[in-house]
């Protein structure tokens, strides 16, 4: 029972690592990446469909996000859910074959605001790693197998779990935005 409270514990701190680390490759840092625009929803065939399942995405230089679809019918889907993705600042271009989108430079404005997005992220991260850790706790004592000791000794191993993958969360975040800043 005591493995196992830790073991789902740990299976949702990763998730919650693995969804931030989702979550910082749409967050725009002057360099092309095609994780920018990849899980933009487009409508397509009635129905809300994120990019990198109807076109491909590539990246043939450092300020620059090619997009080809597979249908060329949806163009102008494509162009027009990029643009409406207003806080990106991103401006695309239809040649009615594929559609290229510029990275234009960040200004210092813009990257004060990717940097608080970027804490915001990892902050929503960190309430997800501390969520983890109170179901455990309310599980384990809920639990009518586990005695006073084994409840202390699972509280000290979540919270040296909890504690690791707080330090991976603010890693991640220091060099996303030390990244946001190099450029």
């Amino acid at each position: 029972m005591n493995n196992q409270l830790l073991k789902n514990c740990e299976d949702k701190m990763k998730s919650a690592l693995e969804h931030l680390a989702v979550e910082f490759s749409g967050v725009r840092s002057g360099r092309a990446n095609g994780g920018l625009v990849d899980s933009i929803k487009v409508n397509v065939y009635g129905q809300d469909t994120p990019l990198k399942s109807i076109a491909t995405i590539s990246t043939p230089d450092a300020k620059t996000i090619q997009i080809q679809p597979w249908d060329a019918g949806n163009l102008a889907a494509i162009e027009k859910a990029i643009s409406m993705q207003e806080h990106m600042g991103l401006n695309p271009s239809n040649d009615g074959r594929l559609i290229r989108i510029n990275i234009p430079p960040l200004s210092e404005e813009t990257r004060q605001q990717m940097v608080k997005l970027i804490n915001q992220k990892a902050e929503e991260a960190t309430i997800s790693l501390r969520n983890a850790r109170h179901e455990a706790l309310n599980e384990a004592k809920k639990s009518k197998e586990l005695s006073e000791d084994e409840s202390s000794r699972l509280d000290k191993e979540v919270t040296k779990l909890i504690e690791q993958f707080q330090k991976q969360v603010q890693d991640s975040a220091k060099s996303k935005e030390a990244e946001l800043m190099q450029n």
